[in-house]
């Protein structure tokens, strides 16, 4: 229903109610206490909209709470401790906010909890030991978040554990013992500082194992040579020597064609090899780039390729799930109404059958595996079995993996083989089995989401949800009312809450053609106009490639930057939409956020938050702004370097910037960096520049002179190390305050002499005021190897982002920047600052769940 507003206190008033269903909207504010007073409240759902602000400890009152479901919002502040008195909850779903502090350990007090999704959060502190007192734990995910802790021993007593993911939470000390974590399918502990030897002892029900990224040596065990249902195993970026001895490897892929196995062993210091059966198997994947062993003529090449992108394959990548069945009759359905073939109808006794599915988006929040094609007939069983369906009637018609890592899937529902279409009360039940989650849980495939679910011809007349809002109904979907005077109340809460605030959507809707794009907001022209005083000059804040910039403010009083396309710059529809469906799955801190767009009236839009302090460049120009001190310059340097970590490994495609520059680092209100226009790179006009190298990723040119990369330019090869080269620029601007040209000068060139002078200070800029020397060494080295000519050189940006990491954790002065808070008095240099413990990091660096996203970049394609 793309809802809108905020949540209103007076929910607090419906003291019947059991569901409040308000997923994938766009409600702002936070979530009222009063929410607290809802003693029969079973399921609390407000994941994917814009909530702000804290959790109010009064959700600790709903006792008969089932599941929670925040995720996707941007709640801050701590986790409350009165959650412990949740004894009912069994999901806890808090993933992707920005939650901080510790972990309570009084939630180890929760003897129902099933899922606990913490991922991607601002959270610190110890692991709590208490979290192995819940013997029901199925799934623990706390991957991105900034611990400073090793793994508790103790976990191991979890025994019904299914996955164990705490991949980049800044974990150290050695792996403990997991043998006894017999039901244990997914293990996840990759970039971290871990160090020792591999486990000597796994349960043989484990899928996929990810400890990239460590500092663990010595051998690889026997242990995992024997793992037969293995699919994907990393371990690459460690530390480990001796032999990798494929003659003793027992596999299920050695005797079942559907089984896979993925071994990457890459950049470690394996010396030598024993291949036995291994390189016979087609389904078996082998990388031992980076190890001493490819130095021997004996090993094939084919194994000894650097590969940076995905683990899987393009063979086990595929994004169409559908088995093309060849129709033997000359029956043809009629796409036109919505008729499709029943694939699973047709491979079963040979009928060909037209009939009419139900369309429905669906998410694999938290998978227990790392490759789907061996598991999709499966999910199919599983699925038919909870729909009660038959197998025929459920089809994958495709998927696709998301960062987390999570599974997007296009499901498509047909009805039995005596119709060609589905009751009006089997679509009831089918959407009421979904919305209210009584498909029984699976540990293989983990908690789901339903991300809409269509009712296109001949459904579109049957009461339920819309064929765009997803499940939700607003809160109408699942709130049962136990008195008239309830209802009463029920109506005057959803108008407070669905006020539009006077948007006027008839012209647009009677527009043919209308874009539509899940998770954005669609604005008419007339609301851009009304936003922007017409476009008056005053409101314009800049320029760039793609058009003007206007500062506005919408009908809510929400404050905007507007980038409106001008002549050269616009796209046909389709195209247009393919760059905002891109642009709305990025979500980063360290990203500017699109809120919206208009494409309205032959005028494109997009509409991003305001950013107050403007852009980078202006704060290292400006003279009468108070100087950005030295940790202020780290923290933006940390944060760009996540966000744009984020493009290179999280995205979907992969995202390379092309024009990185401190004009395209913007600082909000509490100078926390965000990166812009990411995406914009695509529908800027064609440059002057232009190239068709037949393999090349870029057939066009872009950037800005002083920053583009000189291999780019050169060879129109763009690369990630493209991005690097323009983000060592930045770094330069930091500790300089200086301008990538100006006055003949190149600050590369003068960077460069100065830095192999040994004359680093003449060229720093001394508004910064105090630093440490060794942290100003290091930065200024980073810099230097960012801008190196060679690209194979230049460091990766999740290396840019380990280092600047390091530096701000010697950094006197800095600040707990979890709160972004500004202060006058930044804090000065302590004598004990590199003994402070590392609690405030900037901002969670989002490293993609096993490595499963494509390192390519490939068209863009909608969902």
């Amino acid at each position: 229903m793309n809802l809108t507003g905020i949540i209103a206190p007076d929910v607090g008033n419906l003291t019947e109610l059991v569901i409040l269903d308000l997923m994938w909207n766009n409600i702002t504010g936070s979530i009222p206490r009063e929410i607290g007073n809802l003693g029969k409240l079973y399921l609390l759902l407000v994941n994917g909209n814009k909530l702000t602000g804290e959790l109010p400890p009064e959700l600790g009152n709903l006792a008969g709470l089932n599941r929670i479901q925040i995720d996707q919002n941007n709640i801050s502040g701590p986790i409350p401790s009165t959650f412990q008195f949740l004894k009912n909850a069994k999901h806890f779903h808090m993933n992707n906010n920005s939650l901080n502090g510790s972990i309570p350990p009084e939630l180890g007090r929760l003897e129902n909890l099933v899922h606990l999704l913490l991922d991607n959060n601002d959270l610190s502190g110890e692991l709590p030991p208490e979290l192995s007192n819940i013997s029901t734990l199925l799934i623990i995910q706390l991957d991105n978040n900034h611990f400073n802790s090793s793994i508790p021993s103790n976990y191991s007593k979890l025994e019904k554990l299914t996955k164990l993911s705490l991949r980049n939470s800044n974990l150290t000390g050695a792996i403990p013992d997991l043998s006894a974590m017999s039901s244990l399918g997914y293990l996840d502990l990759s970039n971290n500082q871990l160090t020792g030897h591999l486990p000597s002892d796994i349960s043989q029900t484990v899928i996929a194992i990810d400890l990239s990224y460590n500092q663990l040596d010595g051998d690889i065990p026997d242990v995992l040579y024997r793992l037969r249902a293995l699919q994907f195993l990393s371990l690459r970026n460690n530390l480990l020597d001796g032999t990798f001895n494929g003659s003793i490897l027992e596999h299920d892929a050695f005797v079942n064609a559907s089984s896979v196995l993925v071994l990457d062993l890459q950049n470690n210091n394996i010396t030598s090899f024993a291949a036995g059966a291994l390189l016979g198997i087609s389904n078996v994947t082998l990388r031992l780039f980076g190890n001493p062993v490819c130095n021997s003529t004996s090993v094939g090449q084919n194994l000894c390729i650097e590969y940076d992108g995905s683990i899987l394959n393009s063979s086990f990548q595929s994004t169409t799930a559908s088995k093309h069945v060849n129709c033997s009759s000359e029956l043809t359905c009629n796409p036109s109404r919505n008729s499709e073939l029943v694939y699973g109808l047709l491979q079963i006794d040979g009928q060909c059958h037209c009939a009419y599915p139900l369309n429905i988006g669906y998410r694999l929040k938290s998978p227990g595996f790392a490759i789907f094609p061996p598991y999709e007939d499966g999910f199919q069983v599983y699925l038919s079995s909870g729909l009660n369906l038959s197998e025929y009637q459920v089809n994958v018609s495709s998927f696709e993996w998301e960062p987390g890592p999570r599974l997007r899937m296009n499901l498509k529902l047909f009805p039995d083989s005596t119709t060609d279409e589905f009751t009006e009360a089997e679509v009831e039940h089918l959407y009421n089995t979904f919305s209210t989650w009584n498909i029984p849980d699976n540990d293989t495939f983990g908690p789901y989401e339903v991300l809409f679910f269509n009712k296109d011809f001949p459904y579109n007349g049957s009461s339920g949800t819309s064929s765009t809002s997803g499940l939700s109904r607003g809160a109408i979907a699942g709130i049962f009312i136990g008195a008239f005077s309830f209802a009463a109340l029920l109506v005057a809460f959803f108008m407070i809450l669905m006020l539009r605030h006077h948007h006027r959507l008839s012209t647009a809707r009677r527009k043919q053609g209308r874009i539509k794009v899940d998770g954005v907001k669609s604005f008419t022209y007339d609301e851009m106009t009304k936003a922007t005083n017409n476009f008056e000059s005053s409101a314009e804040v800049g320029s760039g490639g793609y058009g003007k910039v206007y500062k506005g403010t919408l009908a809510d009083g929400t404050i905007v930057a507007i980038k409106r396309a001008q002549e050269g710059s616009m796209q046909g529809t389709r195209e247009f939409f393919n760059e905002i469906e891109l642009l709305s799955r990025i979500h980063h801190r360290n990203l500017v956020y699109l809120i919206g767009f208009c494409d309205d009236e032959n005028e494109q839009m997009l509409v991003y938050e305001y950013m107050e302090n403007g852009t980078l460049r202006d704060q290292l120009n400006s003279s009468s702004k108070k100087p950005l001190d030295f940790a202020t310059r780290i923290q933006i340097a940390l944060g760009s370097a996540k966000g744009i970590l984020y493009l290179h490994t999280e995205a979907n495609p992969p995202i390379y910037h092309r024009d990185i520059k401190s004009s395209n680092i913007l600082l909000d209100s509490k100078i926390m960096a965000k990166v812009a226009d990411f995406g914009l790179s695509r529908l800027a006009p064609v440059a002057e520049v232009e190239g068709n190298t037949a393999g090349h990723v870029s057939t066009v040119v872009k950037g800005t002179p002083g920053y583009l990369d000189p291999e780019y330019f050169l060879t129109h090869k763009l690369t990630d190390k493209s991005d690097v080269y323009s983000f060592g620029v930045v770094l330069l601007e930091l500790i300089t305050g200086m301008h990538p040209i100006s006055n003949g000068k190149n600050l590369v060139r003068e960077a460069n002499l100065a830095y192999e002078a040994g004359m680093m200070l003449s060229v720093v800029d001394p508004r910064m005021g105090n630093h440490a020397a060794e942290g100003l060494e290091q930065l200024f080295r980073l810099a230097i190897s960012c801008v190196g000519d060679d690209p194979d050189s230049r460091p990766s940006m999740s290396e840019v982002v380990r280092q600047l990491d390091g530096i701000w954790s010697i950094t006197p002065g800095r600040h707990p920047i979890v709160s972004f808070e500004m202060s006058e008095d930044r804090g000065s240099e302590s004598n004990n600052s590199r003994d402070l413990p590392y609690k405030y990091p900037f901002v969670s660096s989002d490293i993609p769940g096993s490595a499963l996203m494509s390192g390519t970049i490939p068209e863009v394609v909608p969902r």
